[in-house]
């Protein structure tokens, strides 16, 4: 059983950004975690929200937030890009450091999990990582409009559509996202890692894992989501995401 707050804190820009707090009901949290959701979501996703309530079942306490501009967060969309979605768990991380006790652990999905490995080392009471269906360098997502790249030579944004939602994409989202090596972060980390992707995961390649996998240093740890897609949009998915990362995390971040 679990408790949830829905709450608002600021990030560096001085811009609301909504969360969902998520605490175990009658016991003191294990430890505390963020989740980043993944490109273009928000922390209501199935996947997002399935694995955090899990966790919390196992006694952790699990903060969910919207990036700048997505979901109910205050800000454009346009105006971010992945060092302000970096910045955002930076930010979320000093909210529960104030108000509640330091995060131990990231947990993020596809392109959230690239974000948490770059905040990670911002964030010097990280212990833990978490990644799902992660790619190893943050401009894998320009897959998703690259037919509109040449578009945005010749204009300030363009508008391309993701799960069914309309997002303005600018230059800079672009020239932001390609400074990042993701790579490099993990090599001269001191996190415990846990990678976990499907083999037929039609987004994001499994070969970007191994590449994660080979950057980090141990201890890290793959796990196979065999039959899972993308999203985790079977219940089971997520249900086994969250109990694999509970126990790992027992290890790795109260030991």
């Amino acid at each position: 059983m679990y408790q949830s707050k829905n709450l608002y804190f600021e990030n560096e820009q001085g811009l609301k950004l909504a969360a969902t707090l998520e605490l175990p009901k009658h016991n003191k949290p294990k430890a505390y975690a963020i989740f980043a959701h993944c490109f273009g979501c928000n922390k209501d996703m199935l996947a997002t929200s399935r694995i955090s309530r899990a966790l919390t079942e196992e006694g952790f306490a699990v903060l969910r937030f919207d990036f700048t501009g997505l979901g109910s967060s205050h800000g454009n969309f346009e105006e971010t890009n992945f060092s302000t979605n970096v910045s955002d768990i930076v930010s979320a991380a000093k909210f529960l450091r104030d108000q509640y006790q330091a995060p131990t652990l990231l947990i993020g999905h596809s392109l959230g999990g690239a974000a948490v490995i770059a905040a990670s080392n911002q964030i010097p009471e990280i212990k833990a990582i978490a990644t799902i269906g992660t790619p190893s360098y943050p401009s894998h997502v320009n897959k998703h409009f690259h037919e509109h790249i040449e578009k945005l030579d010749k204009n300030d944004s363009v508008t391309i559509k993701i799960a069914e939602k309309e997002l303005k994409i600018t230059k800079q989202f672009l020239e932001d996202i390609e400074k990042h090596n993701l790579e490099e972060i993990l090599k001269n980390s001191n996190c415990s890692i846990i990678i976990f992707h499907s083999p037929i995961d039609k987004i994001v390649n499994i070969d970007q894992a191994s590449k994660l996998y080979k950057a980090a240093k141990h201890p890290k740890s793959f796990v196979s989501l065999d039959k899972a897609d993308h999203m985790l949009s079977n219940p089971e998915d997520a249900k086994f995401v969250s109990k694999i990362i509970a126990i790992w995390a027992n290890r790795y971040i109260l030991e």
